[in-house]
């Protein structure tokens, strides 16, 4: 078998295949000689069929599976093996390759078009130039993340008199203009509302400092602007049964409850950190400082790579592909798109493509090895952020193991986690090499370079 290699230009090139006789026989004989040991024809006993006959029967097709199974081993060897730097996959040139008849023909030629990934210079020194940025934790920060600490782990308590936000329970009950219970009308026993949800101000203002046993009159459907879903929950009707209930009800209080916050205390810690690693608030407020500094060094790190991305796509400038080529592959690559996806599509992949052609070369330029443990820690990396966000900040390391290994049984995510593995060690090196431009910001004017 001869595989042949021809440049037509910079961006483009043929791979030639002559396959012969030779090259695919014996596969084709052990297929045969297998496929008659199942056969069963009409006449012969299992195994016994004669291999002519199978020969008659089954050779054309096993021979052109024979050699569709060969071009794909050698064409990918090849590739490999000669160090062709392609983009996309080999496609078949059907102008260059002959008609192909298997059930005639023992020798064949395949020509195949490849596109050649572009010449750039990509790699890093000290003369390049890239900010990196680090997120202020302020007093003002901290104490906020102390009260949400303290409001996500508070409690329900009674209270006497009504304060806003307060959850008021009692008998509500339909009366007349007069003030008179409604014969037949609605009662609600039980009936909890939050009145400073109320949507008028007026209505909402007859709860101010009511206290336990008090009654208070008021218009329901007022209350909540006429909103039939709102009146028919608080009623417990069916929305169509509330359209009358115009008028007035009394509201008789029977327990007013107010959502505490958590004292600022050792219970705190121990919840928040584990019982014992923090024992002041002195401490507490730190272990949160070093939490926020972390959590937003993830946030720093990414902005790094956007601007190392932004550096460097700007330093390679406009980079020259095989486009026709590029298309006929992601045409392929999505059948069941029209052309006017490709055409919509087709820059910003192209976009996307150079990316990760500099990143192939700072990959051989710093030497990196992924191993399976660096896409397990950045799995960890994710799982700790997500159960962070639910205040659970200590979280067993067996615990994030088992997380992390879910989500490595998903190959969607686990395409996402090597990227990030390897675009992490791309930063740690970067940021070894490059001069770093550091400023420290605030998370307002953090947060605003990504609205620009």
């Amino acid at each position: 078998m001869k595989t042949n290699f021809e440049k037509v230009d910079n961006l483009n090139g043929l791979i030639t295949m002559d396959i012969e006789k030779a090259d695919y026989a014996e596969h084709v004989e052990k297929e045969l000689k297998d496929f008659r040991k199942k056969a069963n024809m009409p006449g012969f006993r299992p195994g016994q069929v004669p291999i002519g006959l199978i020969k008659k029967r089954f050779g054309t097709e096993v021979k052109a599976e024979a050699v569709d199974k060969l071009i794909r081993e050698k064409l990918y060897g090849y590739i490999r093996d000669e160090k062709l730097n392609i983009l996309g996959e080999p496609l078949p040139n059907e102008e260059k390759t002959p008609k192909t008849d298997f059930e005639v023909q023992d020798d064949f030629t395949f020509v195949f078009d490849v596109a050649l990934a572009p010449e750039i210079d990509a790699k890093l020194t000290k003369k390049d130039k890239v900010d990196y940025y680090t997120i202020n934790v302020d007093d003002d920060m901290i104490e906020k993340q102390v009260q949400s600490y303290a409001s996500r782990n508070g409690q329900y308590t009674k209270v006497e008199q009504y304060e806003p936000k307060d959850m008021v329970k009692g008998l509500l009950a339909e009366v007349d203009k007069k003030g008179n219970p409604v014969e037949g009308g609605v009662q609600v026993e039980g009936a909890v509302m939050l009145p400073d949800y109320m949507k008028n101000d007026k209505e909402k203002a007859k709860f101010d400092g009511a206290k336990v046993n008090d009654v208070i009159t008021f218009n329901p459907s007022k209350a909540y602007n006429g909103s039939e879903v709102e009146l028919a929950s608080l009623l417990r009707l069916k929305k169509e049964e509330v359209a009358d209930k115009k008028g007035n009800f009394t509201f008789q209080v029977e327990e007013i409850t107010r959502y505490q916050p958590a004292p600022v205390d050792q219970n705190l810690f121990d919840h928040i950190f584990g019982e014992g690693k923090v024992k002041s608030e002195e401490e507490f407020r730190a272990r949160i400082k070093e939490l926020l500094a972390d959590q937003f060094s993830k946030d720093t790190e990414f902005k790094f790579m956007l601007d190392l991305r932004s550096h460097l796509m700007k330093r390679v400038g406009k980079v020259e592909y095989p486009e026709q080529m590029l298309k006929r592959i992601m045409r392929l690559n999505n059948p069941d798109k029209d052309e006017a996806f490709v055409e919509e599509h087709f820059e910003k992949s192209l976009e996307e493509l150079t990316w990760q052609l500099i990143k192939e070369q700072l990959t051989e330029q710093f030497e990196i090895k992924l191993e399976q443990n660096d896409v397990l820690e950045a799995a960890k990396s994710i799982a700790k952020m997500q159960f962070a966000q639910y205040g659970m900040m200590e979280v067993p390391e067996e615990m994030l193991e088992n997380y992390a290994q879910e989500m490595l049984k998903k190959k969607d995510q686990t395409e996402g986690l090597v990227t990030r593995a390897i675009e992490q060690k791309i930063a740690e090196k970067a940021k070894e090499t490059v001069k770093l431009n550091e400023k420290t910001v605030s998370l307002d004017e953090f947060n605003k370079m990504f609205k620009d």
